[in-house]
């Protein structure tokens, strides 16, 4: 976390008693989670493990089967449309109207959040030069690749300046260089006092940008803390954040099915260790 004054601690997201269910199948397990202003949170977890689900609640796509959600101190379910304006949202898959520009893209997004057309015009030619895209801010989207339409939801999400940034695997499709200036646009946003959830498959992003991180199997948050705190959790201190998910992970699914490691093992070899 960058900020140290006392708005540092206020909660921005929470979770309490969070759950989701499909039939009989319990995709979220009643999680409480809370993130501060100004942080960079990142929520890990194997794919099925109910990652999406939170997101999707969180932005207000799906509603949750019970339990409450509070961004920036707003009930979503009671106050939603109050709540979302609070948020900028990336996907993993940027969804665009293709047949626009960026600039007629941009236009019709501020629309949608009653921004004066100077305002969106002028933040949206600040993230096209930001992010490179100058050149083509009169070219179709269509023919754009992916990581330049990465790009355009990126730069479209912040017009209305959001507090809180919801972000799905933002650098796939990205080049080496853009990762580092998403890496580095990231950090900078949080020093504003923005917060950013981010959830990614990329685990050394995690690792080079989180403040906290949450781990979520089987629809439950199994590990919360820093990455010294998650380090405290393993036998070896000097794990990265790889090793460190691999091993929480796996020693889930061994107590879930009561199991133990040793006994995936072949006998000859488990006599061994």
């Amino acid at each position: 976390m960058n900020q140290t004054d006392s708005s540092a601690q206020e909660i921005v997201i929470e979770f309490t008693g969070l759950k989701k269910t499909y039939g009989a199948f319990e995709a979220v397990k009643g999680v409480d989670l809370s993130v501060r202003r100004g942080e960079l949170f990142g929520f890990l977890g194997p794919n099925g493990a109910g990652k999406t689900t939170i997101i999707r609640i969180m932005t207000g796509i799906i509603r949750p089967t019970d339990g409450r959600v509070s961004i920036g101190g707003v009930d979503l379910l009671a106050e939603p449309e109050k709540a979302k304006i609070r948020m900028g949202y990336i996907p993993d898959r940027p969804y665009l109207y293709e047949k626009l520009t960026p600039m007629e893209y941009f236009d019709f997004i501020g629309g949608l959040y009653a921004l004066d057309p100077e305002i969106a015009k002028q933040r949206g030619e600040n993230m096209l030069r930001f992010f490179s895209l100058w050149d083509w801010r009169n070219e179709l989207i269509e023919g754009f690749s992916h990581g330049m339409k990465q790009k355009v939801a990126m730069s479209a999400s912040l017009l209305h300046d959001p507090d809180i940034l919801v972000v799905d695997e933002p650098m796939v499709g990205l080049d080496p260089r853009s990762v580092r200036l998403v890496k580095d646009f990231f950090l900078n946003l949080t020093k504003r006092g923005k917060t950013i959830f981010l959830t990614t498959h990329t685990l050394s992003v995690a690792e080079d940008l989180c403040d906290r991180i949450g781990i979520i199997q089987r629809g439950r948050v199994v590990a919360l803390g820093s990455l010294d705190e998650l380090r405290s959790r393993s036998s070896d201190v000097t794990f990265d954040l790889e090793s460190i998910f691999l091993q929480i992970t796996e020693e889930e699914d061994e107590v879930a099915h009561g199991n133990p490691p040793e006994a995936r093992l072949p006998a000859a070899v488990s006599n061994e260790f």
